[in-house]
Order: structure tokens, then sequence, then C-alpha cells
């Protein structure tokens, strides 16, 4: 039987869904995710870690906590959001994006998201400076629940290609300039950073 990492992702999406109502519980319509979601268990919303309070034919319901609302991009959403969602990590499975936590660390701002040649797309996010020394040339960072690798880096905007198939399995497509994104940074960045300050004391 395959354990669940509980509070584990991936960063690959793996449906995007409806939000159906936002009071007093977040109503959440989807497929894929219900395929063996319980009452209890952990799923991604847009990058953020909730906890399936009822889980219904069509969809689930999950309660946001103060700090959920005011750290992520989910105290400001509607019903009719399209969202990113995906189950928590199995033991059994392959690790194709990079180890999530869903712990928002901060919100960034679409600068634009521009369409290239054959379905590519860039998309420029300005990020708060708190979060800018976490953020590597060609590593990782998530994006609304998205792995994504990071294609530059400058003056804390970051710019990423996406590439066609994210572009159309996620929420990517209906977003814009101006639009705010949860981030998460690589969770090793902030080990290690913690490790060589105290190396250095």
């Amino acid at each position: 039987m395959s354990t669940l990492l509980k509070h584990m992702f991936t960063g690959l999406v793996e449906e995007t869904g409806r939000i159906v109502a936002t009071e007093p519980r977040m109503l959440v319509r989807c497929a894929v995710v219900l395929g063996d979601l319980k009452e209890g268990d952990s799923v991604s919303v847009n990058g953020v870690c909730l906890t399936a309070a009822e889980v219904g034919p069509d969809g689930f319901t999950a309660d946001l906590a103060p700090e959920t609302k005011s750290r992520s991009t989910l105290g400001k959403s509607n019903a009719g959001d399209l969202v990113n969602l995906e189950r928590a990590l199995r033991a059994d499975q392959r690790l194709g994006g990079h180890l999530v936590q869903g712990h928002v660390d901060g919100k960034g701002e679409i600068i634009s998201l521009k369409e290239l040649t054959d379905g590519n797309w860039w998309l420029d996010i300005r990020i708060p400076q708190e979060l800018d020394r976490y953020i590597v040339f060609k590593g990782s960072i998530t994006i609304d629940g998205i792995s994504l690798t990071v294609a530059s880096i400058e003056n804390q905007v970051v710019g990423i290609t996406i590439i066609p198939h994210t572009y159309a399995h996620t929420a990517l497509r209906e977003k814009s300039a101006g639009s705010l994104v949860n981030l998460e940074v690589d969770i090793l960045a902030k080990y290690i950073e913690k490790l060589a300050v105290g190396y250095q004391k």
C-alpha cells in the first residue's frame, strides 16, 4: 500500500479546477484529484497546501486560515477563478518536479506573459526583495504550485520560459500583466542559508 507524504508535492499540476465559492469554506470543482482524495488529505491549490474538509462527487471544500489568506493569493480569490491542483506526493511516485511544501513564501506580480514561437511563452514576474537571495539561474521555483526553472533573474524580476504543455494545462493561461501569483522558493536554499549562517557563528 502506498504511503502518502502528507505535506509534500512535486509542483507537477494534475489538473485545473474552478473555485465555486469562497465562504464559509472554499469550494473547488474538479475531477482528477478526487480519484483517491479523502477527508483530511492535503491538496495543493495554486501552491497552497490545504486540507480537504469535505470531498464530494464533483469537488472538495477546504478552510482558509487567516495566515493563508494574508500570505497567499487565495485570500483575494473569487468564484470562477481557475486554480492549479495537485494531490500530496506518494512514496512510490517519481519525483518529476522538485520537492514542494505548499508553504507560500510570498506573492509575486506578473509583469508580462508574452507568446513566443511554437506555442512557447515568456513569463516575467516581480518578486519580493526578501526572496531574491533564494533564487538562482537554472534553479527551481514554484509559481502557483507549478514547478518551473528560472531562465533569468535581474533586479528582482524572474524570467521563465513556459512550454506549450504547461501553458495549456495550468491556470497560467488565464493570467495577465498585474496578476498576483503565489511563490515558494526551493526549500534547500533556505536550509543551506541557515547552515551557512550557523557555521559562521
